[in-house]
């Protein structure tokens, strides 16, 4: 530890460092029981520590006051700002894509408590990536070269090859009475996002993996390399994709078991919206959201897979139960409707 903070920062700054550790070991440990949820806990941990140590440094106590304005205890120890707390003085009024995945772990973490939902894992691999990159990029930022955790951890062994029946069908485990508050939780969440949110490599991880050649053993630093989807150029995308090694893996919607004709949207938006929803203004929305390619476009599945779907044997689209509910605000605001469709709304 360097000499100069304060041992409540170093202590906090450590638990942060092994709490993250824990979380990846919990995460990559061969088997499928328990994963998710380990993680949560652990990562948790570790961003509340990091956040803490943060306050500590700048002579602010991260404690909560009675409304006698003494600070709160518990057993003699002063009760520490839960992780939720910690954001909302950190960032203040500040809504970032770190921000947001922290929520959504956060409350994530809280709705599967007391449930058992591996099925949920392969669906939120981004997430969770996420978070543990910003981690190591806010400590880093504030503490250090040092503190980074490259040397901690390795890259997973355990990338997917799970196919996409074996996909479905813990999909379709997720449709029991027991999931249907997470899911309702992750849908509404993520439909709530703005899409720069939504698209951001800081809330959710999306990339292509590709196995790296070297001529030499020795001058190989890593087995794969990572491409940022987001950063490559459109000439570095078109190479990739002719690359037969590669694979993308897309975000897998936990919601295909509730996928809708654009019809069907329309109706379910009318039926909760102030303004009229046509099957034109409908397309003028998904065109608006960029939640889909247009139809001539020579990859058709590339979407949102959070709000829509390409349906390979009709050559069409579906929606999701989260486009659903984003039309639905859309179309309460009368503002929101104009800016799409560039006409005055009519009402229902």
């Amino acid at each position: 530890m360097p000499r100069g903070l304060p041992k409540l920062v170093k202590d906090n700054l450590e638990k942060c460092q092994m709490a993250a550790v824990a979380a990846v070991e919990s995460y990559n440990r061969p088997g499928r029981k328990f994963r998710t949820e380990q993680f949560l806990v652990m990562i948790i941990i570790s961003w509340t520590a990091l956040f803490h140590a943060l306050f500590y440094r700048k002579n602010q106590k991260p404690w909560y006051k009675s409304n006698n304005g003494r600070y709160t205890r518990i057993d003699g120890e002063p009760k520490h700002w839960e992780l939720s707390e910690c954001l909302t003085k950190y960032f203040k009024g500040e809504e970032s894509a770190t921000r947001k995945n922290l929520e959504f772990l956060v409350g994530l973490r809280n709705k599967i408590e007391h449930r058992h939902l591996p099925e949920l894992d392969v669906s939120l691999y981004g997430e969770c990536q996420a978070t543990l990159l910003n981690l190591e990029e806010m400590l880093v930022a504030n503490f250090g070269e040092k503190y980074a955790l490259t040397d901690e951890l390795a890259i997973s062994l355990q990338f997917s090859s799970i196919s996409p029946k074996e996909k479905k069908a813990a999909a379709r485990s997720l449709a029991s009475s027991e999931a249907r508050n997470v899911k309702e939780y992750i849908e509404t969440f993520r439909g709530g996002l703005p899409s720069a949110v939504l698209n951001s490599m800081k809330y959710s991880f999306n990339v292509f993996l590709v196995p790296k050649v070297s001529n030499r053993e020795k001058a190989a630093d890593a087995s794969v390399v990572f491409i940022n989807v987001n950063e490559a150029s459109a000439e570095e995308l078109d190479r990739l994709m002719k690359l037969n090694v590669l694979i993308r893996e897309k975000r897998i919607p936990i919601v295909n078991l509730d996928l809708f004709k654009p019809g069907q949207v329309v109706e379910k938006v009318n039926a909760e919206s102030t303004y009229k929803m046509t099957l034109n203004s409908h397309a003028e929305t998904w065109r608006y959201f960029g939640v889909r390619p247009r139809s001539t476009d020579e990859n058709p599945q590339q979407t949102q897979a959070d709000f829509c779907v390409y349906d390979e044997p009709h050559k069409d689209y579906l929606y999701t139960n989260a486009w659903v509910k984003r039309c639905i605000r859309a179309f309460n605001n009368r503002d929101r409707v104009q800016e799409i469709t560039n006409r005055v709304p009519e009402e229902n």
